[in-house]
């Protein structure tokens, strides 16, 4: 399946409990010293003062000093907990399983990657076909002493003659790509730099990609990205030497994500501002000096290309189809009046579409979990994939005209089992199955739908051990994102299995602003609707205590990214609703978040602090500037990383130096700031560990839960 532009990368990383004395009462918690600085803004009359912006320069030395002294802080807390080397054993124990990749074909061999359970990144195989041995193509372990280089994309050429494969250093968005001639086995001197937000799709014996003009020093991560190009560079060449395909100037914030056909004959440029909406050009590469001609533009609808098929291109959009259609458009007939709908808009949401067996294979969400279903070219259904349970499968591995795809299925309580599809038969056997060092039989998985705020109703997951006893006393973890259009469906954690082996609940929410129900679903929890996400989030820790799953004194609520800014924004209005508080790389200052990296790409979901009607809404919620004075707050672990050149770490540092000036409570409030780290994507597992023994430990800690080790 194509993405057509890049999306905020939620990392979900979630933990465990039962019953055990908290001390931090008789701790006396004295906070490293932050600075002042008189610092006022002016926003259509309103004063806003910021006393931390200094933390915001990441290379001043101030900044790195405090860093030293909140890590120290942090750790020294972390590692005085009893339990915390028990559950650090427990993560490497079941963490140490095998871990494969769905397989993929290109130029007649087979490609797939494969952990052997405690390696840092997991490596890139290839066979001659599926019986013959496995040899390595591509270890990333060796990049690196400390793992901290990871592959970020990789891409083979159509004759499987080439690798090319970027990486990314210390977790940044920042990629370089390299190339390596798999026939000779032999790397070769190409090395392209400032590469970001970028595939690599092959066209004869070079690739199409997007980069940036090189930032000064300094500016590395934190400087706007403007002015993205894409090139073409020949197979041997050098960067110097890169064509270049397209750029447009006159708006300088835009962003291009090229592909290519299956049949190498089209070049499909699709156009970003922001995480959703795109515009769609084509350029016919069989037709010398031809020219790159529009589809469509503007960012009111999401179009991502999906084949080319005698003529006529296949394109999946929410145009006139809030839950998404796939249609057709003939490149000589472009007109919108001239799109032919093949597979109309249905009640589920159809989240992308390949093809296989000349065969149009469609991906739906019901209620946050997959559909998988099977049409013909003129859209005429055939049949359904049945899939093991109720869960998630992320596409299929699969060539336009074999009847052999290859599909990986998870659930919460089911690792990722690759399953080996017969389209002729419509039958799946299982090719690949993890072993792991627990019993997953004893955990039993629910939906239910509960009520928010306004009567809406909202889906949520309930994940636990059986024969649960809902007496308001088992330790739960709330889980919620709520933005992007992005959906949470069922997926498995080896490290959630902490959670839940120690009796833990774990709930998953459905919040407005993501995407399970479509774009009407999204919009619902945008701009000036994005109250609604906080108050879909709060009404599910209500419903859990109402049901007596849990209490206030034993709920723990976390969120990633855009799921730290929900995190911030719940705790501030609601802080004796809940008794731990994990916001990671959180979007916190919703005031300024579009002045660093790609920060105003999300401008469409959260609006502007420059427009004064959105300013008055993001400044009521903006869960740095709405922490009160002399209020007892939950305990809270902020988490980040100094490369996270996303949702850049300023966000976190001026959010925890407030609340720390600000809390009155026992409750500890400090940040653990991971080195070499970015937003999350490419961590090595050992720091994977590392990070989830110290959420663990300080969540379990904080709600007097007693470990089973």
């Amino acid at each position: 399946m194509k993405k057509i532009f890049p999306v905020l990368i939620v990392a979900i990383v979630l933990f465990s409990c039962n019953q055990t004395t908290n001390n931090n009462s008789v701790m006396n918690f004295e906070y490293p010293d932050t600075k002042k600085e008189e610092v006022v803004d002016d926003y259509f009359g309103t004063k806003v003062s910021d006393p931390y912006r200094w933390l915001e320069d990441d290379n001043s030395e101030d900044t790195k000093t405090w860093v030293v002294q909140q890590n120290k802080f942090t750790h020294n807390y972390l590692n005085k907990i009893p339990f915390k080397e028990k559950i650090v054993d427990r993560l490497t124990e079941i963490y140490n399983y095998e871990r494969y990749s769905v397989p993929f074909k290109k130029g007649g061999k087979y490609f797939f990657y494969k952990n052997d359970g405690l390696q840092s990144q997991s490596v890139l195989y290839i066979q001659d076909n599926l019986d013959s041995e496995a040899k390595i193509l591509l270890d990333p372990n060796k990049l690196s002493e400390d793992g901290t280089i990871a592959l970020a994309t990789i891409s083979i050429s159509k004759n499987a003659k080439y690798l090319a494969y970027s990486i990314a250093r210390s977790g940044s968005d920042w990629n370089e790509i390299y190339l390596k001639n798999i026939e000779t086995g032999k790397m070769m001197n190409d090395h392209i730099e400032w590469v970001k937000f970028s595939g690599i799709s092959w066209y004869g014996d070079g690739f199409f990609y997007s980069r940036y003009d090189a930032p000064k020093k300094g500016d590395e991560f934190t400087k706007v990205n403007e002015n993205q190009q894409v090139y073409y560079h020949k197979a041997g060449s050098s960067q110097e030497q890169d064509e270049l395909v397209f750029e447009n100037q006159e708006f300088p914030k835009r962003g291009y994500q090229a592909s290519v056909s299956e049949d190498e004959s089209l070049l499909l440029l699709s156009e970003w501002e922001s995480t959703s909406g795109n515009g769609l050009y084509f350029k016919e590469l069989n037709k010398k000096d031809s020219k790159v001609i529009k589809i469509v533009d503007g960012f009111e609808n999401d179009y991502v290309f999906v084949d080319y098929i005698d003529g006529k291109m296949l394109i999946t959009t929410n145009y006139q189809a809030p839950k998404y259609k796939l249609i057709s458009v003939d490149i000589n007939n472009l007109a919108k009046e001239n799109w032919v709908d093949i597979i109309p808009e249905k009640d589920n949401v159809l989240t992308a579409c390949d093809i296989g067996n000349n065969k149009i294979v469609s991906y739906y969400m019901q209620d946050a979990h997959s559909k998988v279903e099977i049409y013909d070219y003129a859209g005429k259904f055939i049949n359904e994939v049945k899939l093991p349970t109720v869960g998630t499968t992320g596409g299929f591995s699969v060539k336009k005209d074999e009847n052999i795809a290859f599909y990986k299925f998870t659930s919460f309580t089911m690792p990722g089992i690759t399953y080996k599809y017969n389209f002729e038969d419509n039958t799946s056997e299982v090719f690949r199955k993890p072993k792991l060092a627990i019993d997953l039989e004893g955990y039993e998985t629910k939906q239910i739908f509960y009520k928010s705020k306004d009567g809406t109703k909202i889906p949520m997951f309930l994940v636990h051990k059986k024969g649960i006893k809902l007496n308001g006393n088992s330790p739960t973890l709330l889980y919620g994102y709520g933005g992007f259009n992005i959906s949470l469906t069922p997926s498995f954690s080896i490290t959630r299995m902490i959670w839940l082996e120690n009796g833990g609940v774990l709930a998953i929410a459905n919040l407005r602003g993501g995407g399970e129900y479509g774009e009407e679903w999204h919009k619902a929890g945008t701009l000036l609707q994005k109250q609604n996400v906080f108050d879909d989030f709060i009404s599910a820790a209500e419903y859990l205590i109402s049901e007596k799953y849990t209490s206030s004194e034993k709920l723990a609520i976390q969120g990633g990214s855009n799921g730290g800014l929900l995190i911030g924004a719940v705790t501030n209005q609601r802080p004796e609703l809940f008794k731990v508080a994990l916001p990671a790389v959180g979007v916190l200052d919703m005031l300024r978040y579009h002045m660093f990296t790609i920060g105003s790409a999300w401008a469409t979901d959260y609006g502007l602090s420059t427009n004064e009607e959105q300013f008055n809404y993001l400044y009521k919620y903006s869960p740095l500037h709405n922490i009160k004075e002399n209020t007892s707050f939950p305990a809270v672990l902020v988490i980040t990383g100094d490369h996270d050149d996303r949702v850049v770490p300023a966000h976190s540092f001026k959010y925890i130096a407030t609340l720390q000036e600000k809390h009155s409570g026992t409750n500890p409030v400090m940040i653990r700031i991971e080195t070499k780290a970015g937003h999350g994507a490419g961590k090595p597992t050992k720091k994977l560990i590392e990070e989830a023994a110290d959420i663990y430990s300080f969540t379990f800690f904080n709600l007097g839960v007693d470990i089973n080790y």
